[in-house]
């Protein structure tokens, strides 16, 4: 009886992966199909002002409403998740690259090498990402390449330590063995061998990285630091919405704050899904 019970348990487990997982994959092929298709196709500009039909709520000519001045919200959102995503994505591959270099420098050489870099990133992650982000930002003139480099700057020390541990990890296989005994050298081991084991788990890191760019970039802009005003981003699109929320308007806060929230869940758990594959105890586990 047990037995039976504990395998239901791990039926209705599955099951409940697999439809999260389904949904996740229908969200993110949602949001590439509005960034990619919806902007060219509608031929319509996002900034077009008309003061006749400004601070709308929705309906079926408007479905998210209109902004203080008359701006269609649901295009405002399409064209800003646009602009947050390309520039999550960025800073995720920057930082990806950047983490995976360090991780592999420090657990390839190993010795003092590994202790100096190691320290390094531990430094760097006593302090907190949004208020280094800011730091950075402050430096330059509001845009889209201080973002990218204020994202990757801060995101990269959990890559580092990932692909390091990895690293360590296949330091101890026996075909690495086997390659130092036929006299391979170093640079060649790391190449052939180390390199392309912990590409796995560099690209999940990246993938993982790409909701955490998008809520850096988000808080900067909304705090006046990130893109520029003018520059229609999810970030952008909250902080214009505070004077309409205080004129009773809703929708120009809800609606951009769930193109924040959804897209950024929906990758995350198909990145989690991803994570779970990867992970041959976990994988097991959910097997029984």
């Amino acid at each position: 009886m047990a037995e039976l019970t504990w395998r239901a348990h791990g039926g209705a487990r599955r099951s409940t992966r697999a439809w999260r997982v389904r949904t996740s994959a229908v969200l993110v092929a949602a949001v590439v199909l509005a960034v990619l298709v919806v902007p060219p196709l509608a031929h319509l500009d996002e900034q077009a002002v008309e003061l006749a039909v400004k601070l709308q709520p929705p309906s079926w000519t408007h479905p998210f409403g209109t902004d203080g001045v008359g701006r269609d919200l649901l295009l405002r959102c399409v064209y800003g998740l646009r602009v947050s995503l390309l520039v999550g994505v960025i800073a995720a591959v920057v930082a990806t690259v950047i983490g995976t270099a360090v991780g592999a420098l420090a657990g390839a050489v190993g010795g003092w090498t590994d202790r100096v870099v190691m320290r390094l990133v531990d430094v760097f992650s006593s302090v907190p990402h949004l208020l280094l982000g800011i730091f950075i930002v402050a430096m330059f003139r509001p845009g889209v390449w201080p973002v990218v480099v204020s994202v990757a700057l801060t995101h990269w020390l959990s890559t580092a330590r990932i692909v390091r541990a990895e690293v360590l990890s296949l330091r101890s296989r026996p075909y690495i063995d086997a390659a130092v005994s036929a006299g391979s050298s170093r640079w060649r081991i790391a190449v052939r061998h180390l390199l392309p084991g912990v590409l796995p788990q560099a690209a999940l890191a990246a993938v993982l990285m790409v909701p955490h760019a998008i809520w850096h970039e988000s808080a900067l802009s909304f705090l006046g630091l990130g893109l520029p005003a003018h520059r229609t981003s999810l970030g952008t699109l909250v902080q214009s919405a505070r004077g309409s929320l205080l004129a009773g308007g809703w929708w120009p806060t809800l609606f951009p704050g769930l193109f924040i929230i959804v897209p950024t869940l929906a990758i995350a758990g198909l990145a989690g899904a991803w994570r779970e594959r990867l992970n041959p105890r976990r994988r097991s586990e959910l097997m029984l």
